[in-house]
């Protein structure tokens, strides 16, 4: 493999990371739209989003975005534009999440949600594989964090690529990990498929969405790479092993529902198993867990980072006001996938928390990262020097 420079050879640690949220990740792919056509205007046409991250870690639809952005083609360069990924999943989704209107729909949904998934999975299965191809997730352009949830073993499983690398068994293909991050309880089934160790050992894995570990994925990237970067260089971090005023996180989320109280306690004290997986036009079980994992890894990050005086370093962009349609997880309708589309070019306008609009805030962020992997070049450029100078006789 080609050499590269990494983040031991400047100095930051850059993360990128994509919320679940079905349909509504197309709010997301706008604002990876922007951000791309932020970082060409600093570094020429070819410039990708996977070229100046160190990790990029998404869960359920945020996990197939970022391996589209990181899958090589024939010349190893990224397969998807960040460009073509919004209109990628307009044209597709449809296709996934086939919509029922009306009050036959609404019936034959009914009866769909009580014998099992809402959708068959079928064509999500055969889309993801066919888009993503055979790639596996250690041949991924930069480190791809992705996690799912093994119900037979009840724990979390977490791929990415650092670890494929060592690790035959987690080194699957990214069709089958994109597949079981976007298994939804109750939306999509759940996903198996084995691979191997490097003893030709079978391992088994039985998958269901990521966003029941971690549907804001921010701090499990941070984690991760900081384990990452400490084992390569033991000396990067000038005060302790774990230094999160070193790193540059951006994390995009796919919007929550506007808290319009649909829930409380008198009705959800009368629920059972049925009431909890659909009540009043949602998911109450689905729909606590992940705002829940949205909240709790935004305030620990938020909060960690000022107390360094680094929170100018961290960027979430949010929309925590979605309504009707727009905050569902799998109503495909061109009007309401368009709309979707405009409440991402809508948050761009929006006040940003590191001041001024959340666009403005995403082009100095992009200026940051053109900084850094200009930095990086030099280093490593003047490291390779150094190794190819010959060596002189201090004598003469």
């Amino acid at each position: 493999m080609v050499a590269i420079p990494t983040s031991t050879d400047g100095y930051l640690i850059t993360v990128l990371t994509i919320d679940g949220g079905g349909i509504r990740g197309i709010i997301p792919a706008t604002l990876l739209s922007f951000l791309e056509s932020q970082l060409q205007e600093l570094d020429g046409e070819d410039a990708r989003i996977a070229d100046y991250f160190d990790v990029i870690a998404g869960t359920s639809t945020g996990g197939f975005i970022a391996a589209m952005l990181t899958t090589p083609d024939e010349d190893h360069r990224p397969l998807y534009a960040a460009k073509e990924i919004a209109p990628f999943l307009i044209d597709n989704s449809p296709k996934i999440l086939p919509q029922r209107r009306g009050l036959v729909g609404s019936a034959v949904r009914i009866m769909k949600d009580l014998m099992g998934p809402r959708y068959i999975g079928k064509h999500a299965r055969k889309l993801i594989h066919k888009t993503l191809g055979p790639t596996r997730i250690s041949d991924a352009l930069t480190d791809v964090v992705i996690p799912a949830f093994d119900i037979k073993l009840l724990q979390p499983t977490i791929f990415s690529t650092s670890e494929a690398k060592i690790d035959m068994s987690k080194d699957a293909m990214l069709a089958d990990i994109c597949t079981a991050t976007s298994a939804v309880p109750t939306y999509l089934p759940a996903h198996y498929f084995e691979t191997q160790d490097s003893q030709g050992r079978v391992r088994s894995f039985n998958l269901i969405g990521g966003g029941v570990v971690a549907n804001n994925p921010a701090l499990l990237a941070m984690r991760h790479v900081t384990r990452e970067v400490f084992k390569r260089n033991p000396d990067f971090y000038p005060v302790k092993p774990v230094d999160y005023g070193r790193f540059l996180i951006i994390s995009l989320g796919s919007g929550n529902m506007k808290n319009d109280k649909r829930y409380n306690a008198s009705n959800a004290a009368k629920w059972g198993l049925p009431g909890w997986l659909r009540s009043n036009g949602g998911v109450p079980l689905v729909d606590t867990f992940t705002r829940a994992s949205d909240f709790m890894v935004h305030f620990h990050i938020s909060v960690t980072l000022q107390v360094l005086g680094s929170q100018s370093n961290y960027l979430r962009i949010q929309d925590d006001e979605l309504t009707g349609d727009a905050a569902s997880l799998d109503i495909a309708t061109e009007t309401n996938m368009e709309n979707l589309v405009k409440i991402g070019h809508g948050l761009l306008q929006k006040p940003s928390k590191n001041g001024g609009t959340n666009g403005q805030a995403l082009s100095r962020f992009a200026k940051m990262l053109s900084q850094e992997r200009r930095i990086r070049r030099r280093s490593f450029s003047s490291k390779l020097n150094e190794t190819n100078e010959p060596t002189k006789n201090p004598l003469e």
